[in-house]
């Protein structure tokens, strides 16, 4: 029973991940493998599994990779990749600066208060993402209430350009995505032992000194679980840039919504995705194996 029961738990989760994560997968990839072509679908694929083992052999002879050498020769796809990570990073930053405090505050606050609190960040998942990334465009725009703001308390005399911007950017993937960070540091700061704090005050520590000796090293998992939470969606973030952008904000994207939809060229889009996928897979995997060495040093 006990080994039906372990088999049922590694089935399903291992189930989940073969059929929303490695299937797709397979279907992109080999899209990126396969040609162009003015028909729908608009590519031809080179594998035809049903020609069996011969076909197969036939297709592996064939095979080449054009789609991601037209991707590395293109300067492009380069400048995009390098825009996105920029602007990931910024914002991730950014998030990371606003959120720790908000995080921080919440859970120094009175057991009664916090689910108020919490109540007030996730507040924002009631309404539409998209609807919220609306409101940010009447907000910033010359004639928005940023604006007019700025205007009657004299802090400027003429309209600012902030939407379509990296600016308008940045205020909206930190913004969207500012929940996804105060939760993970919110949780960790909560099971902190408050007596770790009192003990470094006894011994002579300021209550800055105890916050960067104690408190600061002891969040470190809520830290990182909130970055790659933020970092990862905003790394292929579309409607942001799309919406708050101008035209010279070029992000990941919405290149592959121009190749998906506007050139109609699925393979080179998907030999896109596949890159973006492994920028962000690989880290992710080199950092766990890291964590799972230091969790094994320890013990």
């Amino acid at each position: 029973m006990t080994k039906l029961r372990r088999f049922i738990l590694i089935f399903v989760p291992y189930s989940w991940l073969v059929i929303l994560f490695l299937v797709p997968f397979g279907i992109v990839l080999k899209i990126s493998l396969s040609d162009i072509a003015i028909a729908r679908p608009p590519y031809t694929p080179i594998l035809d599994l049903s020609t069996g083992w011969a076909g197969f052999k036939e297709y592996l002879s064939q095979l080449d990779f054009e789609n991601f050498v037209f991707l590395a020769e293109d300067r492009l796809y380069f400048l995009a990749y390098l825009s996105s990570l920029k602007i990931a990073l910024i914002s991730t930053v950014l998030t990371l600066i606003v959120g720790y405090p908000i995080a921080y505050g919440m859970a120094k606050a009175p057991n009664h208060w916090r689910p108020t609190l919490m109540m007030l960040v996730i507040l924002p998942f009631w309404t539409s993402f998209l609807i919220r990334v609306y409101a940010w465009m009447g907000i910033l725009s010359q004639e928005g209430f940023l604006n007019q703001f700025l205007l009657w308390t004299g802090l400027t005399s003429a309209p600012l350009t902030i939407l379509n911007t990296d600016i308008a950017v940045y205020i909206g993937i930190v913004y969207t995505y500012l929940p996804f960070m105060i939760l993970p540091i919110y949780a960790t700061l909560e099971k902190l032992d408050d007596s770790l704090i009192e003990a470094a005050e006894d011994l002579g520590c300021s209550r800055l000194s105890a916050f960067w000796l104690v408190t600061a090293p002891l969040s470190k998992p809520g830290v990182i679980a909130g970055c790659f939470l933020v970092f990862i969606p905003a790394l292929g973030e579309f409607v942001i840039p799309s919406l708050l952008g101008g035209s010279d904000t070029i992000m990941i994207g919405k290149v592959l919504w121009d190749e998906f939809f506007s050139n109609r060229d699925w393979p080179v889009a998907s030999a896109v995705a596949i890159i973006l996928l492994l920028l962000l897979v690989i880290p992710i995997i080199l950092f766990q194996r890291n964590e799972q060495k230091n969790r094994e040093a320890n013990q």
